[in-house]
């Protein structure tokens, strides 16, 4: 334990003020509780909006026994925001994962967050930012066994690695993903804190905690600008379901209650139920950007020039508006390129306008009601009818998609003929109830319904692996924060999709954020340096050019590689790994082929093993989760034991693709990998 000029047991201390602090954090919640809305309500709205309030309130105030309620300490030299002069005192903040204060008012935990937090990660030697001593705080449990301090303003004490960021860092996980508030790296903690208004990209390897980097910057955005991402909405969109279930306990654990997650298919499924599946080859043409010329297209083509004037009877008089002139109104709309619906809507406003300007010539004084009547005269609904019509976005969809004359006249130019077949139904629907969609057609419908009206954007969207996104899903989720920003995390690497991202400029162009900040983090926190240096082996086959992930984390014998000699024998030479595995402590990842999947299920249940599936990692029924390699990404786990890495790769529609998915699988250790191969491996890895 370092030196130090505090009392003879510093650590009696600490656990004083943890308790002492935990007391507060109750008193906080209890105060809470005890509010009487029946005092400050007129209404049982506002009485039902106010409880609501206090619920979510009390529940950001819980206090887990087994997070630690602050886990550093900042030592000041001087008052924060004072005048730095010699002699001046200085100020000391604990800093953890939420504000918490006393009877007073006084803090005695203050939020990471806060500006005053950010020293305890941005300080160095070479940049004490005015701090004396950073102190970091180990737990067991709840209860707190153990600091470590750095004296930043000493230059004599030798630079070292501490032992209990590596501790934590390293710390065995079981169940889904924790936050990361007492390991933030400066290099991360400048993205969590970069601004609301700007959008950033962040290319990120396995193990560099892109995920966790784009989580916590929600968080910082929530706290630095809660009152505005109240009213506009945040969103957090992942690959699937079970990934969401992996990280949705980071956010609350924060005090973040109110951020919505979703997947892509969550957010274009709302208006038809997605029940079928797309060859390859058609979900990368419906994925294609050129897609959204189509639809645009087959929109407007429902626009029909006015053949006759409109004539308008009010009383005894009648009131004629020429075609020439219904069709400047028309051409000027178009002109504008407004959104279809809302030129539907102010076509019959421009022409109810013409109408009053002639009677207006005729000595009458309509006002705004004349106006709103003419607009919903018959002729006048019937004209608009004819010119510019309704349109369903689904049922635009089905046409293009079962019509090939339709398909043709709105794809010349864009689609070639042999595209245009892959995209159209084997089966055509006659209604929009009875086709099966895909969750590609479900994306086109989203399109469709933007160019009738206008997404509801929201404040801030994080997209993660967002390098499996098709051009035409970067648009549906760019929709989604057309006024507001965006955090996107990927790894052009990890691309198991056919129309997986080649470049970020290409998706972000696609997203609507063509100015976004991309940022690259190229050091690895949590997989083993043996493990990742045998993954990277694919890099030049998958993606050339990206640099390899240079991990800090030495782990020796973190890597087996183990041939079986014959087929016949690696389902029981997987279910011994996994039992030799569970010997260790943490979660334990069987990462197959999906095909292997239920062989390897069926000899864990002969074995007398339960497993999870992705997911369920938050029961406590089994420490082994079996996982499907299509499933595998962004998930891990302390021990893997990878089954048959030929199966895999041939599990994908091409070698590239598959080898993505061996990457992917290969690196989602972050203790120890054992590698099962009864099949040759790809000569990459020989």
């Amino acid at each position: 334990m370092p030196a130090h000029e505090e009392s003879s047991n510093p650590l009696v201390k600490e656990r004083d003020h943890l308790a002492a602090s935990r007391a507060a954090l109750r008193a906080m919640r209890e105060d809470v509780q005890a509010l009487d809305i029946r005092d400050v309500t007129a209404n049982w709205v506002n009485a039902a909006v106010l409880q609501a309030q206090i619920d979510d309130r009390i529940k950001a105030l819980a206090d887990l026994s087994h997070t630690p309620l602050f886990f550093g300490r900042l030592d000041y030299l001087h008052a924060v925001g004072a005048e730095k002069t010699e002699g001046a005192e200085g100020e000391q903040f604990y800093i953890g994962r939420r504000h918490v204060h006393d009877a007073h008012g006084d803090p005695m935990v203050i939020d990471w967050r806060a500006p005053v937090s950010q020293p305890f990660y941005q300080a160095s030697r070479n940049n004490p930012l005015d701090v004396d001593r950073r102190r970091r705080f180990g737990y067991t449990g709840g209860e707190l066994t153990a600091y470590e301090d750095e004296r930043l303003s000493d230059p004599a004490e030798e630079e070292r690695t501490s032992k209990l960021l590596q501790a934590e860092i390293e710390r065995p996980r079981v169940g889904p993903m924790r936050d990361i508030v007492a390991t933030i790296q400066p290099e991360q903690d400048e993205i969590v804190r970069s601004g609301l208004g700007g959008t950033v990209c962040v290319q990120g390897g396995p193990g560099t905690g892109k995920t966790a980097v784009g989580l916590h910057r929600v968080a910082y955005l929530l706290y630095a600008h809660r009152e505005r991402l109240a009213r506009t909405g945040t969103l957090v969109v992942g690959p699937n379901r079970s990934f969401l279930h992996y990280i949705e306990q980071v956010l609350p654990a924060l005090g973040e209650l109110e951020v919505q997650q979703a997947t892509v298919e969550d957010l274009v499924a709302a208006r038809v139920e997605v029940r079928g599946t797309d060859e390859s080859a058609a979900a990368v043409i419906k994925g294609d950007a050129r897609m959204a010329d189509v639809l645009r297209r087959a929109i407007r083509s429902h626009v029909t020039p006015p053949a006759e004037p409109v004539v308008v009877v009010r009383g005894s008089r009648r009131w004629r508006v020429p075609a020439y002139a219904v069709e400047e109104m028309v051409s000027e709309l178009l002109a504008r390129d407004m959104r279809y619906g809302a030129a539907h809507e102010a076509l019959p406003q421009r022409i109810a306008h013409a109408v009053l300007v002639q009677m207006e010539a005729a000595g009458e004084a309509p006002d705004d009601r004349v106006q709103n009547a003419v607009a919903r005269n018959p002729a006048v609904k019937a004209a608009v009818k004819a010119i510019w019509p309704a349109v369903d976005p689904a049922k635009l969809v089905l046409r293009l998609l079962t019509d090939a004359d339709f398909l043709a006249a709105h794809a010349d130019g864009v689609l070639t003929d042999e595209e245009q077949k892959h995209v159209l139904m084997a089966r055509p629907a006659r209604s929009v109830k009875a086709a099966r969609w895909t969750a590609a057609d479900a994306v086109l419908i989203d399109e469709a319904a933007d160019l009738v009206a206008r997404t509801h954007s929201l404040g801030h969207v994080v997209i993660d692996e967002a390098q499996d996104l098709s051009p035409m899903q970067y648009r549906a989720v760019g929709r989604r924060c057309s006024t507001g920003s965006a955090t996107v995390l990927g790894d052009l690497a990890q691309g198991t999709t056919p129309w997986s991202t080649r470049s970020w400029e290409q998706a972000l162009f696609h997203l609507g954020k063509p100015d976004a900040v991309v940022e690259e983090l190229t050091a690895g926190f949590r997989v083993p340096r043996e493990v990742i240096a045998y993954a990277s082996r694919l890099l030049p086959a998958i993606s050339p050019g990206l640099a390899p992930v240079e991990s800090v984390r030495e782990t020796p014998g973190s890597l087996v590689v183990r041939e079986v000699a014959a087929a016949e024998e690696l389902d029981a030479a997987v279910v011994a790994a996994c039992e030799e595995s569970l010997r260790q402590e943490g979660s334990i990842g069987l990462i197959a082929a999906d095909a292997r999947i239920p062989a390897l299920s069926a000899a864990l249940a002969a074995a007398g093993h339960s497993c999870l599936s992705p997911g369920e990692e938050t029961t406590a029924q089994s420490r082994l989760t079996l996982v499907p390699a299509s499933l595998a990404k962004g998930l891990e786990y302390d021990y893997v034991v990878l089954d048959e890495p030929a199966a895999v790769v041939d599990g994908e529609p091409d070698e590239r693709t598959g080898l993505r998915r061996l990457y992917v699988a290969l690196t989602r250790a972050v203790s120890g990998l054992v590698v099962l191969h009864a099949s040759p491996l790809p000569e990459q890895l020989g």
